[in-house]
């Protein structure tokens, strides 16, 4: 039996202790914000927290979570008011929105450990997670934003990534 705590609720599971757990997340759970992407953990739409750091869920065993703390993007602020999530609103950072929850558990990490990022911590922490749309600046703004670095104007979008 794997115990583990997910947003601030204590769970069991008792199945395979290999499958990924994102599977576990969205099938079991219901919690489908963390989306799955690539199954290679190479485009970061599935990251998640797990013991405070950012691990992508389709690679990591849920018997990896065994007596850890999991926050999804659902629980990463009970009213969704982290500011990670504030500065995306404000900055209107979604196009298609699909792989924003990732890129949004990514920079809460990056914030957490690096509360002022530079332009080249935050490059460097975001380049695993990838987006379709090109919304690179935009989430670059909203970092900056949510860590009291910038302003409500986001830049244009030019595609670039980060």
């Amino acid at each position: 039996m794997i115990k583990l705590t997910v947003n601030g609720a204590e769970r069991s599971f008792d199945g395979d202790p290999d499958m990924p757990l994102l599977w576990y997340l969205r099938d079991e759970l219901g919690l489908t914000g963390t989306k799955f992407g690539c199954g290679a953990a190479l485009c970061g739409a599935c990251t998640i927290h797990l013991g405070g750091t950012a691990v992508r869920g389709c690679v990591t065993p849920i018997s990896a979570a065994e007596g850890q703390a999991v926050v999804t993007i659902e629980g990463l602020s009970p009213d969704g008011n982290h500011p990670v999530q504030v500065a995306w609103r404000d900055l209107n950072v979604s196009q298609c929105g699909y792989c924003q929850c990732g890129q949004m558990m990514q920079a809460a990490s990056l914030l957490m450990d690096t509360p002022k990022p530079t332009e080249a911590q935050i490059d460097e922490a975001m380049s695993g997670n990838l987006c379709r749309c090109g919304t690179y600046p935009r989430i670059r703004a909203a970092i900056h934003q949510a860590a009291g670095q910038g302003s409500a104007a986001a830049p244009a979008n030019k595609g670039e990534r980060l």
